[in-house]
Parts: structure tokens; C-alpha cells; sequence
């Protein structure tokens, strides 16, 4: 399998170390806005680094994995797409639902298969987690609550030419960092039909939110209590409790740092990305799936626009 790398930041080179621990799987194709930087990771995958999305389509590959700023996402979505290869995202799919919309649209005629890194799907404690909720082993849902209380220091953003802005990173926390712990929260609790929330800049010199906090109400009638933050030093464990009439379940993971040291998560989502390919099966994470932690933020902003007031994602 022929995968080609789009963007050559930090989370590419996290792609090109995944794919290239799979048996049979080949990078065969870089192409960044930073040549040296794009270069250098072709080089390092034993790829050829293209000066063009255009050339970089162009050569023969079976997938395309984009690590590129999250509000070009659904631009290079689709421009692969229509070549015919199916396509890889890192979260979020892209910025507003309204262009993940055009992704699934495109990627529908097209009959190929789009995914999203939300590698915590198949993270086998969040799994065994989410088959005992599953399986009625927590009683009726009660109570679900996530925590993301990370530390970015101020050159997170300043030395970034897309973190922290509106057009490229589509928000600040939410949209960025805390969107894993969201899809998780979707994924195991099922969908949100009320939210209420608040956003603020606690900290950061950027034009979007480095703190938010949400109040959700689930489908199953369970409540949900949500916040995060980068801004929080010095930065504590990502947390996530599921709490029923019978029993409670809890998640605690290190806080991640900016740059993924370990590929592993990534790795996980790419074969399951193949093996949904060969199998014409779907991804833990489709893009419709993609979409919903999307549509969340979306609503936790609106209703931050209106003071707290609940929207309906």
C-alpha cells in the first residue's frame, strides 16, 4: 500500500513513523508549504518530496494521510478524493461542518473512504471502557465528565504561523486539543442533543479560546460535564469518567505534549484504515463519524455567543 504524506509538520512526521512500522505499507510522497522541513521528512521515509499539491497527487499512490493546518483539511481532502485515493485526516476533519459536508459529498461519488486519526477508538483501555457501557455493565448512564486540563507555553502559538488563528486552526482548545476527548465522550456515550457553554482567553495571545467549559446533555438521558484548557500549568492527566446505577469507570492519560513521540495510536487508525480498505468495511472513524465532534464545538460556540444559552448540535 502507497501512501503519500500531506504536510510536514510534527504530526506528518508522526504519519510517516506509523506507516512505515506496517508491514507492506511504503511512503512514497511528501509535499509541505516548508520545503526544507518536507524534504527532510521525504528523505527520512525514502520518498520524493514534491514543490506542488498538484505533483504530489499526481504520483502513483494508493492513500493520502493530511497532517497539514486543520482549515485547509477539507481543500486537500478533496482534491485527492477526486484523483480516486482514499484519504487519512488528523482531527478535525476540517474546521466547520459545512466543508466536512463537501468532504462527504465528494468522497460519496467518488466511492472512495475518508477517516479521521481519532485514535483513541482504538485505544484498548477506551475500548474495554466503552464495551462495558456497551454491554449495561455500568447500570443507566448517569453522569459522564472530561477533563483536559493542558499547559501550552506562550511559543506554542507565537512561533506557529496557524495555531490559535480563526481561518487555520477553526478555534483554540476545542477545536485543537480537546476534540480527541469529545469524539471519545460521542463515541462511548453516544450523541449530545443540548449543550450549554462558555469560552474564554485566560491566558494566550491568540484570537480564539485557550479555556472552555460545557454542560451536555445525552440522547440516553445522562449528563455531562466538560472542560479544558491551555492555560492550565502546569498541566495535569486528560481524564475521562462514565458513571451509572451500578458502577463507575475512569480514564486517566498523561498530558500530551505538542510533539507525539509515540506513534503507536497512529499506527492503530492506519491499519484499521487499510484493513477497511481490503475489506470494503468502515474505519473506527468515518468521516461521518469525524463530523460529530465538529458539530459539538460548533454548538458549544454558539452557545457561548449567547451567553450560556442551549443549542442543540
Amino acid at each position: 500500500m502507497r501512501i503519500g504524506i500531506l504536510g510536514a509538520g510534527g504530526i506528518s512526521d508522526t504519519h510517516a513513523r506509523a506507516a512505515m512500522a506496517i508491514d507492506g505499507v511504503e511512503v512514497v510522497a511528501v509535499h509541505g508549504t516548508n520545503r526544507d522541513k518536507a524534504a527532510a521528512l521525504a528523505r527520512a521515509a525514502g520518498a520524493v518530496v514534491h514543490d506542488s499539491l498538484d505533483a504530489f497527487l499526481a504520483q502513483p499512490m494508493d492513500l493520502v494521510a493530511i497532517g497539514s493546518p486543520s482549515g485547509v483539511h477539507a481543500d486537500q481532502a478533496i482534491a485527492a478524493v477526486r484523483r480516486g485515493l482514499h484519504v487519512l485526516v488528523e482531527k478535525p476533519l476540517d474546521v466547520t461542518t459545512a466543508r466536512i459536508d463537501d468532504v462527504i459529498g465528494e468522497a460519496d461519488r467518488a466511492g472512495v473512504k475518508v477517516g479521521v486519526f481519532f485514535q483513541d477508538r482504538l485505544t484498548p483501555d477506551l475500548v474495554a471502557m466503552k464495551a462495558a457501557l456497551d454491554e449495561g455493565r455500568l447500570g443507566t448512564p448517569v453522569l459522564a465528565s472530561g477533563r483536559v486540563k493542558w499547559y501550552r507555553p506562550p511559543e506554542y502559538y507565537r512561533d506557529s504561523k496557524w495555531r490559535g488563528t480563526r481561518h487555520l486552526d477553526g478555534g483554540g482548545v476545542l477545536m485543537n486539543q480537546a476534540i480527541h476527548t469529545l469524539d471519545t465522550m460521542l463515541w462511548m456515550c453516544g450523541p449530545v442533543t443540548r449543550v450549554s457553554g462558555r469560552v474564554a482567553t485566560r491566558l494566550h495571545q491568540v484570537d480564539v479560546e485557550d479555556t472552555a467549559a460545557a454542560l451536555l446533555e445525552f440522547a440516553s438521558g445522562a449528563f455531562g460535564v466538560f472542560e479544558a484548557s491551555t492555560a492550565a500549568f502546569p498541566g495535569f492527566p486528560r481524564r475521562i469518567e462514565v458513571t451509572g446505577t451500578t458502577g463507575s469507570l475512569v480514564h486517566e492519560q498523561d498530558a500530551r505534549p505538542a510533539q507525539v513521540a509515540d506513534a503507536s495510536g497512529h499506527q492503530r487508525v492506519i491499519e484499521d484504515f487499510l484493513a477497511a480498505i481490503r475489506t470494503n468495511g468502515t474505519p473506527a472513524c468515518d468521516a461521518r463519524e469525524g463530523r460529530r465532534s465538529v458539530a459539538l464545538i460548533e454548538a458549544i460556540y454558539e452557545s457561548a455567543r449567547h451567553n450560556g444559552g442551549p443549542v442543540t448540535p
